[in-house]
């Protein structure tokens, strides 16, 4: 770029080239907190390019932070979120943090300490009680056994809670944690504009390989005990089937949460039904007149998500006055979430 001044009047031009990855539209903000010592401890940094990462939080390896916000940009999130931590104990002061950031869809942490993940758990249940739904995304730790991810896995027990599986490897073939696959993930998932749709199948960029392959048995094991497992074919590296940890509920085997899909479906659904109402009856009498008004928007909003393949039915809207408060409507429903095509079965009936 040459930095004369020209006189003459005109058209100049200069340009220049980096290897940028930005966030994409319309994905949603996936939140992320690491460990990072060269930005301040406990602040929320907006990135929405791997350049603008990479300068406010350096560059150190395959899971810094700057990295995963990387891979999370580059499988479809618009933004990252990112807080960074001096050490793993003010984790939980910044997801506390993250909690009260508003259109988060996802979030992740740079740690596969069992006991960070669960305070990580815990401020996603809060938050999402507090009417900011949204899930996380863990990984397990470098070379962790099935049976290990499977135990991980059963600790967690959330349906807001996903972990991958396996681990990964650097641009150098060493062996490294899910981290990286965990940022991948996450950002697939905050890039989908369809909630219905199964995770299986959605190919992850910008990694450099898995660190080992996993056997159909394993991968069936993995699966059954709430990890969302991982494959690479061919150089593509893809989900095989999106769960959730959630698979007992007071002890007892429930698979109910089991596929991703579902908890997405309640969390597209109902946020969605909220966000409508409020925006239309701000100001309302509870009259007849205004709870009939409700209900139609009610079955616009569902009737809407039934066309779109997001559920597959609903019944039962009604709106009435709560017998004990004048100034609140009781509006119920029930509906059925449309679930993923995950198998194809064939079977041939052959005359010879």
């Amino acid at each position: 770029m040459s930095n004369s001044v020209h006189q003459r009047p005109g058209v100049y031009s200069s340009y220049d080239a980096s290897a940028v990855v930005s966030g994409r539209e319309p994905g949603r903000v996936v939140g992320i907190a690491a460990v990072n010592t060269q930005a301040g401890a406990g602040v929320v940094h907006m990135i929405t390019s791997y350049d603008r990462a990479v300068a406010v939080f350096g560059s150190s390896g395959a899971e810094d932070m700057a990295e995963l916000i990387r891979l999370a940009l580059k499988n479809g999130a618009s933004a990252v979120a990112a807080v960074p931590v001096a050490d793993e104990s003010g984790y939980e002061e910044a997801f506390n943090l993250l909690a009260g950031v508003e259109n988060i869809a996802l979030v992740l942490c740079g740690s596969t300490d069992i006991g960070v993940q669960k305070k990580l758990r815990d401020s996603v249940a809060e938050a999402s009680d507090m009417r900011r739904e949204r899930l996380c995304v863990l990984a397990g730790g470098k070379d962790e056994s099935v049976d290990g991810l499977i135990a991980r896995a059963g600790e967690l027990n959330y349906e807001r809670a996903i972990l991958i599986a396996p681990g990964c490897i650097d641009g150098g073939g060493t062996a490294v944690s899910g981290l990286p696959l965990a940022a991948a993930v996450a950002g697939v998932i905050a890039g989908e504009s369809d909630p219905a749709l199964p995770l299986g199948g959605a190919e992850l960029l910008g990694l450099s390989g898995l660190d080992q392959r996993l056997g159909d048995r394993d991968v069936d094991r993995l699966i059954l005990g709430g990890v969302t497992p991982v494959e690479s074919l061919g150089g593509v590296i893809s989900v095989i089937r999106g769960v959730t940890t959630r698979t007992t509920t007071g002890g007892t085997a429930d698979a109910t949460w089991r596929d991703l899909s579902a908890i997405r479906v309640a969390d597209d659904v109902i946020p969605g039904l909220r966000d409508a109402l409020r925006a239309k009856f701000r100001r309302a009498k509870n009259t007849p007149q205004s709870r009939g008004a409700i209900r139609a928007q009610v079955v616009l909003e569902l009737e809407n998500k039934l066309a779109r393949e997001i559920i597959t039915g609903y019944e039962d809207v009604t709106v009435t006055a709560d017998p004990e408060d004048p100034t609140r409507c009781l509006v119920e429903f029930s509906f059925t979430v449309a679930h993923g095509l995950n198998q194809i079965w064939l079977t041939a009936h052959i005359t010879v």
